[in-house]
């Protein structure tokens, strides 16, 4: 029979799983000598367990796929946290497994003092994760590998932990016979829906990360197309469709902010209404509002729905596109999208000068917290599904560089970063190296903390702990064997973003934060 490490491998391939992100130590072992025997799955060695996951996520949001990090027992499982949260709040499906000390030696509740021991190491994924699982004995490592599998892949996803002690792995296991999760049957009755949406004038789609998951671009293309109703996409569905109806700039903008105010009904289509979409909820509730949703709770949590349509969003959106007839209008969206990017313009050139050059990249774009990322959040029109990776579901700083690195590995790949969340995962370009991945890297060095500097002359306090001592990053890419320029400005990034990676590319330059940036919002009280 297969050793157990061996068992979790099959599984995963079974899933059809093709590359996992991890970093060896003394407890997992056991699935590094099955990985060097398994023809079917590749391991990309990353230099942290943080960045295992965000890589792990970045594959997921680039490829729809399961990202998979693997990680040793306790400061090593410890480590992940941070990533799991975003892949959770972002709702990226991740599988996170951890050892755990050899199961003869635990005693519940109590720590005895084994090398990594915790007391209870699943716990502290709980509140970070869809599900968190521990192995309870060696014949059920598949069984729950598989499981977890499912949750991970099951609407609405979620990142899930897979605890499994140590000895398990080198127990001998019975095969087993992998479920794949079924697709959501979604047939609901439209009649409701479709006399709120024949009783409105001024309708607007609000489309959310869900319904990018779900892949429901060309259904609300269609939608769009009957209504001829602008669609308004938050951060995690930029790039859902290139329909024409798609308003090219954030909620956050009076002009788009003012279809929202105008509208007579919503649709929003796999959204829960966060608080960085809506300014903290200082938008008006719709006068009505339908909702499509995997979950009704969701759906209604923070904006109260008058029709829920339960279901899967691609599905749901088709059928109610085919059921409805095609109507005029009312708004021209070409003379808004022209107007949010005067707006742009006028606000600030130099970062539309950055956004135009980034216009004819293919590449994935991966934005991390930082001023530059949240121009590109904003502003950045994606033209296809998945082409735009942004940690805004948790906001975790650092993100963008690994979670390239997990892109990468289905594509070219553009990390856009800053010099302070850069330095949170440099020691990964040994791994963009060592993988010899598309990958550019561009790093905007403004000196430190240039969003927290911001904050800081807001709130009028003095400028503190936000002006880092950085090296040359030129020349710390060079000294991992990634080739570098640095430019003076964003003249002349764009012809530098033509060659191919693996590259890093330094613009010294500062830029001033959008206004979708909390600092900025327009509205300051509920209406």
């Amino acid at each position: 029979m297969p050793k157990g490490a061996e068992s979790l491998l099959d599984v995963l391939a079974a899933h059809d799983v093709e590359v996992v992100f991890g970093l060896p130590g003394v407890h997992n072992l056991a699935i590094w000598e099955a990985l060097r025997r398994h023809t079917g799955i590749r391991m990309v060695g990353v230099r942290h367990e943080q960045t295992a996951v965000y890589a792990a996520d970045g594959y997921a949001r680039s490829t729809g796929r399961l990202g998979v990090a693997i990680v040793t027992t306790g400061p090593g499982a410890a480590n992940t946290l941070g990533a799991t949260g975003e892949a959770w709040a972002s709702g990226s499906p991740v599988l996170v497994v951890a050892t755990d000390i050899p199961s003869t030696l635990r005693r519940p509740g109590v720590h005895r003092g084994v090398l990594h021991e915790t007391r209870d190491q699943r716990a502290m994924f709980v509140p970070v994760t869809k599900a968190a699982f521990d192995v309870p004995t060696a014949a059920e490592l598949p069984s729950y590998a598989d499981k977890a599998v499912q949750q991970a892949l099951r609407s609405p996803h979620g990142p899930v932990y897979l605890g499994v002690p140590t000895d398990f792995l080198s127990a001998e296991v019975a095969g087993h016979t992998v479920t794949k999760p079924a697709p959501v049957h979604s047939a609901v009755d439209l009649t409701e829906a479709s006399a709120l949406i024949d009783g409105s004038v001024r309708p607007l789609i609000w489309a959310g990360g869900g319904a990018a998951r779900s892949g429901a671009g060309p259904a609300i293309g269609a939608l769009a197309d009957k209504l001829d109703a602008p669609i308004i996409t938050t951060y995690g569905a930029r790039g859902l469709t290139d329909n024409p109806h798609v308003v090219r700039g954030p909620v956050h903008a009076p002009p788009v902010g003012k279809l929202w105010d105008d509208a007579d009904l919503v649709i929003a289509i796999g959204t829960d209404f966060d608080g960085m979409m809506t300014q903290n909820w200082l938008q008006p509730k719709p006068p009505a509002l339908l909702a499509v949703n995997i979950d009704k709770a969701e759906a209604s949590k923070n904006y109260p729905a008058d029709v829920t349509l339960e279901g899967d969003a691609a599905t749901v959106t088709t059928a109610l596109a085919a059921a409805l007839p095609a109507r005029p209008g009312h708004a021209d969206v070409a003379a808004l999208n022209a107007e949010v990017r005067a707006l742009a313009e006028a606000d600030s050139p130099e970062a539309v000068k950055f956004l135009r050059a980034l216009e004819n990249t293919d590449a994935t774009i991966v934005a991390d917290m930082c001023i530059p990322g949240y121009w590109i959040g904003g502003f950045h029109h994606v033209t296809r599904p998945r082409g735009l990776a942004y940690p805004v579901g948790w906001g975790t700083l650092g993100f963008a560089f690994p979670a390239a690195i997990g892109a990468a590995l289905h594509g070219p790949a553009v990390a856009v970063v800053g010099d302070g969340g850069f330095l949170f995962a440099c020691g990964d370009l040994a791994t963009l190296r060592q993988e010899d991945l598309p990958l550019t890297i561009v790093l905007v060095d403004d000196g430190g903390y240039g969003m927290l500097r911001y904050d800081q002359q807001v709130a009028n306090h003095a400028i503190s702990g936000v002006d880092l001592t950085r090296p040359d990053f030129a020349r710390l890419a060079e000294s991992f064997g990634i080739p570098a320029v640095t430019l003076g400005g964003f003249d002349d990034l764009g012809p530098a973003l033509a060659a191919e990676g693996p590259r890093m590319i330094v613009v010294n330059a500062r830029l001033q934060p959008p206004i979708n940036t909390s600092p900025r919002w327009y509205r300051k009280t509920s209406t």
